[in-house]
């Protein structure tokens, strides 16, 4: 019992000496809705409360907690005495993991596109919102305490939640840059031998050949099954970086190359398609390095097949200007690895090493037709013997007739 005295007497202390460093700041009042500080940031929602006017209507720190969830420790503020003014921190990470864990609420609205999303029709938001709210320290049926709570909200474009990563035909992701916004998935890119998914495309040493059907994939890894991948547009350049060079659309939207076919889009967690390898006019080398790039929106489930055109309605979505650039927002672009193409016109080291020209392929030809011929000559000359060997049979025949 005596335990349970000496805990009451240290915190009563404790609050007294927290309540006499705010008597007299110009914070120690009635909460007003100025108090708190919202912080949006790339992994984390922070927030901070001004603590004097929480200890002026008869609270503290730990009667504070996100959306009432008092019994959870990961869902109190920790105070900071050594800012002027005292403040309580909170805070948790942008994920659904994070976010449900105190109760706040993730809801997910359709707007116009306006700046980098502007070629958009809609674009999805992700809003996440909760409370500060008080628990009343009084055990009797009446209280005297003023409940103290405060609201906070956070809205990000859905593009922000997937990190940007590179994926090279090896299979080696490496993460490129670090945007605004938060990173519960994480997107790759693979390329694939065929239309299994199953096995990697290995790149020969002297290139693919052109026409080679190059499958794709872009995948969302660790996303809510609340939301789909889909790609507004695929194109490739020579260059790795998204800049303005020359480039060649494999599909924006419903305009489709002759050789592209779209597998599944805005359907599942992965979207798919193949093109055929080809290579850029321009250059002259014998062998050609290009790039695929892809921009890449989440979509929520419910919303995925508004955004998914149907590409036999002549309503079709917008198109990307030229004049914009390669991409539609640098958060959310996916590239590939190096794709190399050989030119079959000279002299080259085909896949297993060994010199494939024209040449030889001409030798070859030519040797089969002389083989054939060959072959009919010979045919033809047995054939004239025979017939020379049974004319003398007949004629010895006759002669030895006429004797008799």
């Amino acid at each position: 019992m005596w335990l349970v005295l000496v805990a009451y007497q240290l915190a009563t202390l404790l609050l007294a000496r927290a309540q006499n460093a705010c008597i007299g700041h110009s914070t120690f009042r009635s909460p007003a809705n100025s108090d708190i500080q919202v912080v949006c940031g790339s992994q984390t929602v922070d927030l901070q409360i001004l603590l004097c006017p929480i200890y002026f209507n008869g609270y503290n720190e730990s009667l504070l907690s996100l959306n009432s969830e008092h019994s959870i420790q990961l869902c109190k503020g920790t105070a900071d005495w050594a800012v002027d003014p005292p403040v309580v921190r909170f805070n948790f990470s942008i994920t659904e993991e994070g976010i449900s864990a105190c109760s706040s609420t993730l809801t997910v609205t359709q707007e116009s596109g306006t700046g980098l999303f502007s070629d958009f029709s809609h674009v999805e938001y992700i809003n996440i919102a909760g409370m500060v709210c008080s628990k009343d320290p009084s055990k009797g049926s009446i209280t005297y305490h003023q409940e103290t709570m405060y609201r906070f909200s956070c809205r990000y474009p859905l593009q922000y939640l997937v990190n940007n990563t590179q994926m090279s035909v090896s299979g080696v992701s490496l993460a490129v840059k670090d945007n605004n916004g938060s990173f519960v998935s994480t997107l790759s890119m693979g390329l694939f031998m065929d239309n299994s998914y199953s096995s990697m495309l290995q790149i020969p040493f002297g290139g693919l050949e052109l026409k080679t059907r190059i499958f794709v994939e872009v995948r969302a890894s660790n996303l809510s099954n609340r939301f789909n991948v889909l790609l507004d547009r695929c194109y490739a350049t020579s260059s790795p970086f998204n800049v303005k060079d020359t480039f060649h659309d494999l599909f924006v939207g419903c305009d489709l190359d002759v050789q592209t076919v779209i597998g599944n889009n805005g359907e599942q967690q992965d979207a798919r398609f193949s093109f055929e390898a080809f290579r850029f006019v321009q250059s002259t080398e014998t062998l050609s390095t290009y790039y695929v790039h892809c921009a890449t929106r989440l979509c929520l489930k419910s919303f995925c097949p508004s955004l998914t055109q149907n590409c036999t309605n002549s309503r079709r979505r917008r198109s990307i200007s030229n004049s914009q650039g390669t991409t539609v927002s640098d958060s959310a672009t996916i590239t590939s690895g190096p794709i190399t193409t050989r030119l079959d016109n000279g002299n080259m080291l085909g896949s297993g090493g060994t010199l494939q020209t024209h040449d030889n392929n001409t030798v070859v030809v030519v040797s089969v037709i002389a083989g054939t011929v060959g072959v009919i000559c010979l045919t033809l000359v047995a054939f004239v013997v025979y017939q020379m060997r049974n004319s003398n049979a007949i004629s010895n025949k006759l002669g030895l007739c006429t004797k008799e």
